[in-house]
């Protein structure tokens, strides 16, 4: 398989895979739930539920990718459905911080945060691009 394609999906897998990490601890390291109404038990829940899905869905997606692209057994079909998804999943968290930043309160973390979603989606979308337009052998 094509070298470029596999450090493309393996630099963005192990990104997503370390956001994902990383995000498990974001809700106490910002001390999320000191801003929120400590009788609003039910919100509390649904953010935590959230946050686990959100990075367990993460880590899942980076360790699939890396599987698939480095496992042998994958076809290109499936290759072209995963990384779609994947394109789909980060396009989304790029847009969000485009319209909705994240990190406003300093610009540094505002933008480096950008930076990172943008180079995490170009690998992805430049991997996908390989498979569908060159014909990469699977």
């Amino acid at each position: 398989m094509n070298l470029l394609l596999k450090l493309l999906v393996t630099f963005g897998s192990s990104a997503s895979i370390g956001f994902g990490v990383w995000h498990f601890f974001v809700p106490r390291a910002w001390k999320w739930y000191s801003y929120m109404d400590p009788a609003a038990t039910e919100l509390a829940v649904a953010v935590r539920a959230i946050n686990v899905f959100f990075s367990l869905s993460l880590v899942l997606f980076g360790l699939m990718n890396i599987l698939f692209i480095f496992g042998g057994r994958a076809n290109r079909y499936s290759l072209i459905v995963l990384l779609a998804a994947t394109c789909i999943l980060w396009l989304t968290r790029l847009s969000f911080q485009i319209i909705y930043p994240q990190g406003s309160i300093n610009p540094a973390l505002q933008y480096g945060m950008l930076a990172a979603f943008a180079v995490v989606t170009l690998c992805y979308l430049i991997a996908l691009g390989l498979i569908l337009f060159q014909k990469v052998v699977v």
